[in-house]
Parts: structure tokens; sequence; C-alpha cells
């Protein structure tokens, strides 16, 4: 058994996506003759404003995440995006099972050293030890992967791949950065949400 910390890699962010949005929306005001070599953050930044997201749909991002089983049941939920998640059904974990840290075990460690934290975290290490070993007796017995992953819990890592447009991954980003979302995902996307506001910053600085 490993415990790992989740993360994201954004694996596709064409360099040109903000000249693709600036020709598709320039194209309704048929003022394509107004293109520069630096027009192109000005407009889009002056469509966000105006609320003309739909030309934001013209522009993809690719993102890789490692997290938890838990956060991607709700990562899918957001149903125009393009998901590939590593299977259950056929990914055989009989060697190494991996599970993700929860982020709250982290916020605790600043602030609460007593026993009842050390005894929460030992319980949580000790039901995914439980969960490694229960799962491998059951390959052992022969179970296939598909019907052994019935005694994983949501903390088993997996590796998703999501694509979507700008405008799905801001709807995305503004719901699950919010103080409301689980605390799992919303530290996973606010990692997200920083590298893309570096990269591409008109596109989410108003998120």
């Amino acid at each position: 058994m490993k415990i790992v910390e989740q993360s994201h890699e954004i694996i596709s962010l064409p360099d040109n996506i903000l000249q693709d949005i600036e020709m598709s929306g320039r194209t309704c005001y048929k003022s394509e003759k107004k293109i520069t070599n630096d027009s192109a953050e000005k407009f889009v930044s002056k469509l966000i404003q105006n609320g003309h997201h739909a030309m934001l749909e013209f522009g993809d991002i690719t993102v890789k995440f490692i997290t938890n089983r838990g956060v991607t049941h709700e990562l899918v939920r957001h149903r125009l995006f393009s998901f590939a998640q590593e299977s259950t059904r056929y990914v055989r974990y009989d060697n190494k099972i991996e599970f993700i840290w929860p982020v709250w075990f982290k916020d605790s460690e600043k602030s609460n050293t007593d026993q009842l934290f050390i005894t929460e975290m030992d319980i949580w290490c000790d039901l995914m030890k439980n969960a490694s070993n229960t799962y491998k007796k059951l390959i052992q017995l022969n179970w296939k992967p598909e019907e052994a992953r019935d005694v994983l819990p949501n903390a088993l890592k997996t590796e998703i791949v999501v694509k979507g447009n700008i405008r799905e991954w801001r709807h995305m980003l503004k719901l699950r950065t919010s103080l409301k979302a689980h605390p799992q995902i919303r530290a996973l996307m606010q990692g997200l949400l920083k590298d893309l506001k570096e990269q591409v910053p008109v596109l989410f600085d108003d998120i």
C-alpha cells in the first residue's frame, strides 16, 4: 500500500488558443480585418466582460488528474467534457494499491497536534491497509479485478484525463473552487486554476 498526493498536469493548452477564439468571435461581427499580432487578448477579454461566452467554446484544454475515485465521481457529472479514466474493471492492483491522502489531514496537522488527530489519521490508514489486503486476498482466490474492486474505497488513487472547452472549464472551476465544494476537489481545482491563471490569465483571472 502507498499513500500519494493528488495532482494535475495540463497536457494540452494550444499556444494560439486566444487567436482561435478571436477568429471565431470576429466572424460574428465580420471584423476579421481588425486582427493584429496582439489583438486577441483584448478581444477575448471583451467577450468575457460582455457575457459572449459561446465563443469560448472554440478553445480546448486537456488536463490529466491524479486523485481519488470520490473526486472523479464528481468530475464526470460535468457531462460536456470528454473523459478517459483508469478502469478498476481491467487494472489489476494486486502488486501495489495506492490511495490519495485526504487534504484535511494536512490542514489539521498545522493546528492540531493532540492525540485525537493522530488517532483519526491512524484509523484511516488502517482502513486503507485492510482494503488493500482484502483486495489482494480476493485476487489470490481468482476473483477478477472487476469483482474484487467492490472492497476498494473512494480514496483509491485513479488517473483521469479531462478535455473540455474554455467555457466549460470556467464553469467547473467556479463551482469546484467554491467554499461549498468538497475540500478534496476544491484543493485539486485550486491548483489547476492557479496554473491556468499563470498561462492564460485573460481567460481565468476573473474566477
